[in-house]
């Protein structure tokens, strides 16, 4: 691969997952053909974006959050029409199902502040939950929400339309092209140093994921970025599910359940899992998960299990992503998502390519997470943590 790798690029992107891609095809539609760019793996998407459970949804607790999901998810709804590739956009609805007070309350306010920018979000009484998931035990749940719009998505699909699209614009994409060591003078950025060789630049984009903060090391910048496994498993079939069974999440045990092909995909996140970088599943959180998810839903007796993954989610102080300039001359960083990095991958691409072009985001007023936040204490906290 030595001989494709460029000596120089206007703009090197690091990190081939959705919010990689995602900004490389914005700034090529834009006209930036000098655009690369590297991904270590031998696929894109690989990372953090190939092990999520590929759900989009409007329901968060935060202004900035849903407006992000506004302006990201439609253009999901017209990602075949503008990129030319099926996507697989399901809209199956979440269903946030609530079994503590304190989660009912703050549930109420959000539901308002979701109504007030426009998405509609269902209330529904605990009789309602049980009514809509029959085939779930949930004699303990006292209220849920749900929004139709939300629902699925193929992520690999997504990353590929993106890198494609851009391709053809004129950018380039390179795998197996790790990133070593940022070339800093004088406070600015000035090139890369790959696994296949040196490239000179004097913008990088920081879209390593969970990684970033590894990245930012390398330029002497911290990131607060933590890298935190969660993992899930799929069944066999279970023609006993229903066809519109929705994205249903057990908010309180943070344990949720959608369809995947013609079983289910099963996720709960562990409250005692350690910060680091292992991707292996763990198979005794994994009982814990199953015995979790056979308690609500006592079908998945006839159930075995398809396959299992694990990945990474990219947490913050906040659980809100990090946009923006670094105190690093030339040096930008789009991460730390905190597990809803897929659904707002779209947006976030263009308005990395706004910034870089226009010098300030146009769509979307992300200023406030900004990476300066940390150290001024300006945290927007976010309550919809799966």
């Amino acid at each position: 691969m030595t001989q494709d790798l460029p000596r120089s690029a206007d703009i090197v992107i690091i990190g081939g997952g959705v919010m990689g891609a995602s900004t490389l095809y914005h700034l090529a539609a834009r006209g930036q053909k000098n655009v690369l760019l590297l991904e270590k793996e031998r696929f894109f998407g690989q990372g953090a974006t190939g092990r999520c459970a590929g759900g989009v949804r409007y329901q968060f607790a935060t202004e900035i959050n849903i407006r992000l999901s506004l302006e990201s998810l439609p253009m999901l709804e017209r990602f075949r029409d503008e990129i030319g590739q099926e996507i697989h956009y399901r809209q199956c609805g979440y269903l946030f199902v609530l079994t503590r007070e304190q989660d009912v309350e703050a549930f109420r306010r959000n539901v308002a502040l979701q109504h007030r920018l426009g998405v509609q979000t269902e209330w529904l009484s605990g009789e309602e939950v049980r009514r809509r998931l029959p085939l779930m035990r949930f004699e303990d749940a006292l209220a849920g929400t749900f929004y139709q719009k939300d629902g699925l998505v193929d992520p690999n699909s997504v990353v590929m339309g993106y890198i494609q699209a851009a391709q053809r614009l004129g950018a380039k994409a390179l795998t197996e092209t790790e990133v070593r060591g940022l070339l800093v003078e004088h406070g600015r950025i000035k090139g890369v140093e790959t696994s296949q060789g040196r490239i000179a630049t004097p913008v990088v984009v920081n879209a390593a994921g969970p990684w970033a903060a590894v990245i930012g090391k390398m330029a002497g910048v911290e990131i607060p970025i933590t890298p935190l496994r969660r993992q899930w498993f799929t069944t066999t079939p279970l023609p006993e599910i229903p066809a519109d069974f929705p994205f249903v999440i057990d908010f309180a045990q943070s344990l949720y359940f959608h369809r995947e092909g013609e079983g289910l995909l099963i996720g709960m996140s562990n409250p005692n899992e350690q910060p680091g970088f292992n991707q292996n599943v763990d198979e005794a959180f994994e009982l814990i998960n199953m015995e979790a998810a056979l308690a609500r839903l006592p079908l998945l007796e006839k159930a075995g299990r398809a396959s299992h993954v694990a990945g990474l989610y990219e947490v913050t102080p906040d659980a809100h992503p990090i946009f923006g300039k670094t105190p690093l001359e030339g040096f930008y960083i789009v991460a730390g998502f905190s597990g809803h990095g897929f659904m707002h991958g779209p947006i976030a691409g263009k308005l990395m390519s706004e910034l870089l072009l226009d010098g300030a985001y146009r769509t979307v007023d992300v200023s406030m997470l900004d990476l300066a936040r940390f150290a001024e204490g300006r945290l927007i906290r976010e309550y919809n943590v799966v």
